[in-house]
């Protein structure tokens, strides 16, 4: 057998040094050639921030005037952030733009200019900002601008309304019916017990189970007037539950009219695991994992 000795991909590279990927390890991988070109910061090993273009059309609406409508959105993607959309000036109704006297400071994208909105219809204080000039290692957004999410009054995915932050592409949803038994136990009473669920898997969030309420205790159960919006189900409404023991508030959530990708949870019911006693599926207590719901934030 002959063996070829390998070279040693790190020498005389410099470039390896910065970048988040390494050329042999490609292969092993996701295939986005962007990821190539990616390099940290200089004055904070690891930390990185880069732009992808979006094919999708995407507007943003204040009050009844479209301020924003593109087919070349940046989806911009930063540590420790959620992604953001970058609109191009030229696809921005900059007659609805006014300087605002507010800056922010940023140390990994540099001073940001703000802008208020006047449609003449809708005022919106502080609704947008720009880097007119980013900082060494920040993507080139010179020529964008982004809009701040909750100040306007909806964005869309082509003709999709979309909710609470732009949709990251590195995410996946996959609704998976199971036969698996999930049983859910709560003050020591068993609220659910269905061989009939659908498990979602979400990148980055602990598994979710969505149970048909006929296989819940309804009888505890009482409509909340509380809603959430995700960005890859759409808007769930909530139940109250109640045990001998205690008032348990928005407890449980559905999705009336999920989203295209999670329509197999429609009208299903989620138990928030965190704040149960425990999940078992076929028998097994299912590990909690700590998320924002952990300590609760109702």
């Amino acid at each position: 057998m002959t063996v070829t000795a390998r070279k040693n991909p790190a020498a005389n590279d410099e470039k390896r040094t910065t970048t988040i990927r390494k050329p042999h390890l490609r292969g092993r991988g996701p295939h986005f050639p962007i990821l190539d070109s990616i390099v940290q910061y200089e004055f904070e090993p690891g930390y990185i921030a880069f732009t992808m273009p979006s094919p999708k059309r995407i507007r943003v609406q204040v009050g009844p005037m479209i301020v924003a409508d593109t087919t070349k959105a940046l989806v911009f993607q930063e540590s420790d952030h959620l992604p953001v959309y970058y609109f191009p000036m030229s696809d921005v109704r900059e007659e609805f733009l006014l300087p605002s006297r507010t800056t922010t400071e940023d140390p990994f994208k540099g001073v940001a200019t703000h802008y208020s909105l006047n449609t003449g219809i809708t005022l919106v204080e502080d609704g947008a900002w720009r880097y007119l000039d980013p900082v060494k290692g920040c993507p080139p957004i010179q020529d964008y601008i982004s809009f701040y999410w909750p100040k306007m009054t909806h964005w869309y995915e082509e003709d999709e309304e979309i909710f609470v932050h732009a949709r990251d592409p590195f995410r996946r949803v996959d609704c998976l019916p199971s036969s698996r038994r999930v049983q859910v136990i709560l003050d020591g009473e068993q609220v659910a017990d269905s061989r009939r669920g659908v498990f979602l898997f979400e990148t980055g969030h602990p598994v979710r189970h969505y149970l048909p309420i006929s296989d819940t205790r309804l009888d505890m159960f009482a409509p909340s007037r509380y809603i959430s919006r995700c960005p890859y189900k759409g808007i769930s409404n909530y139940y109250h539950v109640t045990t001998p023991k205690k008032r348990h508030e928005n407890l449980v959530w559905y999705y009336p009219e999920p989203v295209h990708e999670a329509e197999r949870i429609k009208g299903l019911v989620c138990f928030h695991h965190e704040l149960v006693d425990k999940i078992l599926v076929d028998g097994v207590e299912i590990p909690k994992e700590a998320t924002a719901a952990s300590d609760g934030y109702f």
